[in-house]
């Protein structure tokens, strides 16, 4: 490749072309994949209620139908960011939508408590696969316009959220928990149905070498979406921002060949497996961001899933705590009307992310969303009336919705391409904690009338997570996506 031939990278591919007929196909895939993580995730709030009542389990016994689905997530999490950063993304969220449709319906047929706990471990962790879906639909979205259309792609969740709110008010009073299990698990099966059209990531392609495969993955954008490619040859995405005292041999080092040698630099190899991987994430150069990452991602999934599950235990047991008993059909009913009501909720959270994403940056608009959560928490430490813990829980959902949104643009954005999704996997990982954790408390602590102790420890942790985000050492808005480890060396601190 001669030094003054032109050279275009994937970044530069995709603003060329621009957000077009392509882009909205892949996004119609990754938001099937993320409306059904959304649906198994929100029937653990009507599942566990459900399946105690049926079996006389205890409340134990109920906050581990929830736990386990999460211990899933965290084998997943890691498991699945590993194989696609190693054998691409196609094949990452092939093998995981197999996994949770095939265990999410076998688990409405489960016979015994064992079984169902099995069964929804599994579901778990083929869950754990959704960050690959994101990662991957992040690689084909243009710089400029990255933080609000990933925000779009998060409306995919908060549609998910509604539609299983909506599904367990119809099927769970007429039917059953089985139907809404085996109902539930119908997207998941739409990805295998569609899989033969969605294309591997050119960005992964490039970083592996199979330029050729990258380009003739960019030429059928530029056909439908109208465009055409930029001239010269494809390279890989040399840098974020390159300070002025970078050297032309970090550079040069990156650009892919022509031939089917593989260009990545030796360190940075994703083929080396998942220990070098995790490694490389504790790397001088990034394990400050990935630390933080961890906190962030333990406080949102803690702090959402607890929101989700105390709307439904602060309903049920409100006559355990309060005089007045409430006959339990109507508590149940009133359950499911405040669930979908609170899911509405993160609808105002997605457009306030959109508008400030872009503008305010990711760290002044995540942090803002955990301190504004904090403030609408705060009056629950004390027993309010149901409408006013409603609205209340209403508020916090907007928040916790707004900051789970642009974190997930975030994570994406401060990891190279070679352990991108390895890297957003085990933070999610770490957030799966967080989501197994937060059933001891949003149901164990409601079940015993410590509704106190139970808020404060909220207050505790998406505090703490706010803090975390300020200390993130950049900001990522309207930066290109790195390639390599020394791509993120190079960004601006």
């Amino acid at each position: 490749m001669a030094d003054g031939s032109p050279k275009y990278t994937v970044d530069e591919a995709l603003v060329a072309m621009g957000f077009g007929k392509f882009q909205i196909l892949v996004l119609a895939y990754a938001g099937m994949g993320w409306v059904s993580e959304a649906m198994e995730m929100m029937l653990l709030s009507f599942v566990g209620p459900a399946v105690q009542s049926a079996w006389g389990l205890s409340s134990e016994q109920e906050s581990l139908i929830t736990s386990v689905v999460f211990v899933g997530t965290l084998v997943g999490a890691y498991s699945w960011g590993i194989v696609s950063d190693k054998y691409g993304r196609r094949k990452g969220f092939l093998i995981t939508a197999i996994v949770t449709s095939g265990a999410g319906f076998l688990s409405a047929l489960s016979p015994n408590y064992t079984s169902l706990l099995v069964l929804r471990c599994i579901v778990g962790v083929g869950l754990g696969g959704g960050p690959v879906l994101s990662s991957w639909f992040l690689e084909f979205i243009p710089a400029p316009n990255r933080g609000t259309w990933m925000v779009i792609f998060s409306a995919f969740w908060t549609v998910g959220t509604i539609l299983e709110a909506s599904l367990a008010w119809l099927v769970m009073p007429n039917f059953g928990w089985r139907w809404l299990l085996a109902l539930s698990s119908l997207p998941s099966s739409l990805l295998l149905i569609f899989y033969w059209v969605a294309p591997e990531s050119p960005r992964y392609l490039c970083l592996k070498g199979r330029t050729t495969e990258a380009i003739n993955i960019l030429e059928k954008v530029a056909r439908m979406n109208g465009t055409k490619l930029p001239s010269g040859n494809l390279v890989s995405d040399l840098k974020i921002e390159l300070p002025e005292n970078s050297t032309p041999s970090e550079a040069t080092r990156l650009i892919s060949p022509t031939d089917k040698e593989d260009p990545t630099p030796k360190e940075m190899d994703s083929n080396v497996g998942g220990i070098s991987s995790l490694l490389t994430l504790l790397s001088p150069k990034l394990i400050r961001s990935t630390l933080l990452l961890w906190v962030v991602f333990f406080g949102n999934a803690f702090s959402y899933y607890g929101l989700v599950l105390l709307t439904t235990e602060l309903s049920s047991r409100h006559s355990t705590c309060t005089p007045g008993p409430i006959q339990s059909d109507k508590a149940m009913d009133t359950s499911y009307r405040d669930v979908f009501i609170t899911s509405i909720a993160e609808f105002p959270g997605l457009l306030i992310s959109a508008a400030t994403v872009d503008k305010l940056g990711r760290k002044l608009s995540m942090s803002s969303m955990f301190f504004l959560c904090c403030i609408f928490l705060l009056p629950l430490v004390v027993h309010q009336s149901q409408g006013l813990t409603t609205i209340l829980l209403f508020g916090a959902r907007i928040c916790i919705t707004g900051s789970f949104t642009i974190i997930y643009i975030y994570a994406p954005e401060i990891y190279p391409t070679s352990v991108r999704t390895t890297g957003v996997g085990i933070a999610s990982a770490m957030g799966r904690i967080g989501g197994m954790l937060c059933p001891l408390v949003a149901v164990g602590l409601v079940h015993g009338c410590h509704q106190t102790a139970s808020i404060l420890l909220f207050e505790i942790i998406i505090f703490l997570s706010g803090i975390c985000v300020l200390l993130f050492p950049f900001e990522t808005k309207g930066l290109e996506l790195s390639d390599t480890i020394s791509d993120s060396k190079t960004q601006r601190q």
